[in-house]
């Protein structure tokens, strides 16, 4: 396992009540700089560590579990992109933060355009970590049920959802040869998916709910939150990007050239690549941690 460089922000977890029950949220650093940041699809709050952990404790991370994941497991649905944005909001009342840069990654890049055109005034800007932008899709995908779509696209993260585990590192031994993570593992990535497994030996599961899952995915590929917001918010959106995808794999989610469109969109829209990093290594290593917070310093600096 490779050991990364560390210098540790400040962390704890709290509790925000929302309809249907109460999220877990991390909050790292003690600045008056404050980052919200949302996870992807099948993820947690401690995706965001590593980039905390770049800023420091000058800088305050605010990322939650999103409902019927981890901390927040017991959080049923419905869930979709709308109901994400509107947790959010409840999150951001919570801690005190009137108006914040949103980072999203994956999944919860598109909650952030969402969040964008529900509440505008408590957006300052959006970093779009891998995500927010719909997926030029091929006709064959496209037409796919929800179900069968999603399990393409991420595969593992999906089936795993209806298996069980003898231990927790049983988990970690699923999760150690995946081609995104096998070159790139690190503690921070042991640390998030040991916290994503629960329940007892020899029976655990994923704290993960396959059903608001499939909601997300048919929200964020099939209904029109997204491109309704796209279509007429104003903020500012820096696209960051990963030259490879989910599975390491070229060509990426999204290739160069595929946000052209966007750019006209936007009145202020900026493009940003990743050197040698992947969809999950782009947040999850230092090395393109370290590349996202000098973005989200100059973010926060405007």
């Amino acid at each position: 396992m490779t050991v990364e460089a560390r210098n540790p922000a400040s962390y704890e977890t709290f509790d925000v009540g929302v309809p249907g029950g109460k999220l877990r949220v991390g909050r790292w650093g003690k600045g008056d700089r404050p980052l919200v940041a949302i996870h992807g699809i099948t993820a947690n709050h401690l995706s965001m560590n590593p980039l905390a952990d770049q800023l420091g404790d000058d800088y305050t991370v605010i990322a939650p579990d999103l409902r019927g994941r981890a901390g927040s497991f017991e959080v049923p649905g419905p869930a979709g992109m709308a109901r994400h944005a509107d947790d959010v909001v409840a999150v951001m009342d919570e801690a005190g933060i009137e108006q914040a840069v949103v980072l999203g990654h994956s999944m919860g890049g598109f909650v952030a355009v969402v969040l964008a055109h529900r509440a505008p005034e408590r957006v300052k800007s959006m970093i779009l970590l891998d995500g927010g932008i719909p997926l030029e899709l091929p006709p064959a995908l496209a037409e796919m049920p929800v179900e069968e779509l999603t399990r393409t696209i991420i595969g593992p993260s999906l089936d795993r959802l209806r298996m069980t585990f003898e231990s927790a590192d049983a988990y970690i031994d699923f999760w150690r040869p995946h081609p995104a993570l096998a070159d790139e593992w690190n503690e921070y990535i042991e640390a998030h998916y040991r916290y994503d497994i629960g329940g007892e030996p020899p029976n655990m599961r994923p704290r993960v709910s396959e059903e608001v899952i499939l909601q997300d995915a048919g929200s964020e590929l099939k209904q029109p939150d997204v491109t309704d917001a796209l279509a007429v918010v104003k903020h500012r959106a820096v696209l960051v990007r990963a030259p490879r995808g989910l599975f390491n794999q070229v060509p990426p989610l999204y290739p160069d050239g595929s946000f052209d469109v966007w750019k006209e969109k936007f009145p202020d829209f900026e493009d940003v690549l990743v050197d040698d990093t992947n969809h999950f290594t782009i947040g999850m290593t230092t090395r393109g941690a370290s590349k996202v917070a000098e973005i989200v310093r100059e973010e926060i600096a405007r």
